[in-house]
């Protein structure tokens, strides 16, 4: 383990574990650094297998609203209520999640290939769970602003509340950075009410918990082909329908198999929190415009901000600019319609507004 910075979550490992070369990480991901290790300590030596320390990374963007003040406060909540929930326990005041020795579905079974039958149900088994979990019978104190938050049933508030975040906490929010590079690609602050106009007429849905990130990486698969569920920071309450919406277009999977998944996830949510499927003919493509525009303002910023760090050494920071470029197409394609990106910026015009955007950039 290269020891480049001492992070937190580094600094706790190194605590909790005697032996430093077991310490592995900290593992890949956007929002932490996970550290995974034995415990060593005295008094740990019940503890067996692995467990992972996860502390966030300063100074990052969030591309989604958290409703709840940490990712331990829920799964705390959640775990005994959930089957595939990896268990956890508190070594003096650090929470510890056991490590789930495996790998994420993903690496088995990546982006736009048919997910196994097996795996399948597992995730419907966490969705009937999740509409079981209703904001009064399960003992979470939201952590967002009162203006976040939305009455029962109300999915038109609820999609409106989540557009409203990208436009403030996102768009606005980085605009002296962002906003010129977004203009050059159509969107401004206009295209909103594009978006505020997809809640119109939704029908009402009992609220439920939801996980609100459910793809193929976080997504666990041990070494008994069983299925886990890691990475709740983003969990909320709020529209089940949304649940599915998200999950959908993260997964990728495959045309004919989508269809499948959405007639199993209808009968299982229905047998446990009746109208939770409600309008969903009519509201499930308005929520997926959502995420496909959701997209654009996460997968820009990225880019950019990734291709910004890349040195400009050789051919690296050209490979960077090219793939920065064909994701971008890639994403305004995809959410065109509901953006109103008409017509949408061939590659060229794409690159000349990244080009420009790293020459003003500092």
């Amino acid at each position: 383990m290269a020891h480049t910075a001492f992070t937190r979550g580094m600094r706790k490992a190194l605590a909790l574990s005697a032996d430093e070369q077991a310490i592995m990480g900290p593992l890949k991901g956007f929002h932490h650094d996970t550290y995974v290790f034995p415990l060593t300590l005295p008094g740990a030596e019940g503890a067996g297998g692995r467990w992972k320390c996860r502390e966030p990374r300063d100074g990052l963007f969030w591309f989604d609203r958290r409703c709840f003040p940490s990712e331990a406060q829920v799964i705390a909540a959640v775990g005994p209520r959930v089957r595939r929930i990896p268990g956890f326990i508190n070594v003096g005041d650090v929470r510890l999640q056991r490590f789930v020795e495996g790998d994420t579905l993903g690496a088995s079974c990546p982006a736009d290939d048919p997910v196994p039958d097996r795996y399948v149900r597992h995730i419907m088994e966490l969705f009937g769970e999740l509409v079981l979990l209703r904001p009064w019978n399960l003992y979470l104190k939201p952590g967002c602003k009162p203006e976040d938050r939305v009455r029962e049933g109300d999915t038109k508030r609820f999609l409106q509340r989540l557009v409203s975040f990208v436009q403030r906490g996102v768009y606005a929010s980085h605009r002296d950075e962002f906003g010129v590079l977004f203009a050059s690609l159509g969107v401004g602050e206009e295209t909103f009410r594009r978006l505020y106009a997809l809640g119109d007429g939704m029908a009402a849905r009992p609220f439920c918990l939801l996980h609100a990130d459910l793809h193929r990486e976080n997504l666990i698969v041990d070494l008994r082909n069983e299925l886990w569920v890691i990475d709740w920071e983003l969990a909320m309450f709020g529209d089940p329908l949304y649940d599915l919406a998200t999950h959908l277009y993260l997964m990728r999977y495959p045309e004919e198999q989508e269809r499948r998944v959405i007639d199993l996830w209808t009968a299982t949510v229905e047998s446990g929190l009746p109208g939770s499927s409600r309008g969903a003919e009519r509201d499930l493509s308005r929520l997926l415009d959502f995420k496909r525009a959701q997209s654009v303002f996460t997968d820009v910023i990225r880019a950019a901000l990734h291709l910004k760090a890349t040195p400009d050494v050789g051919t690296a920071r050209a490979d960077e600019l090219t793939k920065a470029v064909r994701k971008t197409r890639h994403v305004l394609d995809q959410a065109a319609k509901p953006l109103g990106i008409v017509p949408v910026p061939e590659e060229g015009e794409i690159r000349t507004a990244l080009e420009q955007w790293l020459d003003g950039s500092g």
